[in-house]
């Protein structure tokens, strides 16, 4: 059964994250610090990062830990495993108040998202927490998922984003995470995830070089152009990059105001497209200019 709740939850906004930092839920002195980084959010890792041995006792830690990460404002995010006795054990120990999102890992169908939805909506019921407040981040890290994209998106109200996982998705392949290897999947889920008004996040490129910040910048400016909203970040250095790259430049701020202006102009006039500096201005290019001074007041 599709689970239910109301529909002021479902109407929540959509959150401004630039950059979100992974953080190993098991190791304190990480756990710590993460408030002070300056990203968006902060993921809780309870997967790849932790060795299975310490997976018990991150989830133990966690109440602590989301207090922690969450204490200067930071949207709090845990990312759970894939298997079932993990996942299970996972979402008994996330599902608890202070926790915004989870990060859904090898997310390949939207039935597997309803049924993590259906599985958190009976333990918030059980916990009297706000219904339907958790909201979701789904991983694409195969390439049958990619077949599945518009599906996944739309699978639950819970839905917020969508990111590629670029190591394990050019594992699957058998390849490199390479620029021609990830340029289409990328595409694909900021397609999918844009169509289904979730946040694409994600950049193209491996997440693992953090030591190149020239590189680095390049690629997260080259991924808000194409229109992703922000990325996950494995190294608090790259925590300032994606924030800055991100975010609207003066230059086009200046743009957007000038737009805005010439558009309420144009309006007294009767005129939905004018001339502007010489380039025509319509619709869709004061969309544009809306969007970044929107983006700007979210900073």
């Amino acid at each position: 059964m599709k689970d239910t709740f109301p529909a002021v939850e479902r109407a929540m906004s959509v959150p401004r994250w630039r950059s979100l930092l992974f953080v190993p839920a098991h190791v304190p002195r990480f756990v710590e610090t993460a408030c002070e980084r300056g990203s968006d959010g902060v993921i809780l890792d309870l997967e790849d990062s932790v060795p299975e041995d310490q997976k018990g006792e991150a989830r133990g830690q966690l109440p602590e830990c989301v207090t922690k990460v969450g204490r200067k404002g930071a949207s709090v995010l845990v990312r759970v495993n894939h298997g079932l006795r993990a996942l299970a054990a996972d979402l008994d120990a996330a599902v608890i108040a202070g926790v915004d999102a989870l990060v859904l890992p090898k997310t390949d169908s939207a039935e597997w998202v309803l049924e993590i939805a259906n599985a958190v909506s009976g333990l918030e019921r059980e916990r009297n927490l706000a219904p339907g407040r958790i909201r979701f981040l789904a991983q694409i890290e195969t390439p049958g998922a990619l077949q599945r994209l518009a599906a996944i998106a739309s699978a639950h109200p819970r839905m917020v984003a969508m990111a590629l996982g670029p190591e394990d998705f050019s594992a699957a392949v058998g390849g490199a995470p390479e620029f021609d290897l990830l340029l289409a999947p990328n595409l694909s889920v900021l397609f999918a995830a844009r169509a289904a008004g979730l946040l694409p996040l994600g950049f193209i490129g491996s997440i693992s070089e953090f030591s190149d910040t020239h590189k680095l910048r390049e690629a997260a400016v080259h991924a808000r152009r194409l229109g992703f909203a922000g990325a996950l970040v494995i190294h608090p250095t790259q925590v300032a990059i994606f924030n800055e790259a991100f975010s609207p430049s003066s230059q086009e701020l200046e743009w957007a105001h000038t737009v805005v202006a010439a558009e309420n102009d144009a309006a007294t006039r009767g005129l939905s497209a004018f001339s502007l500096n010489g380039k025509m201005i319509d619709p869709p290019v004061v969309r544009r200019a809306h969007e970044i001074l929107a983006l700007s007041s979210n900073n």
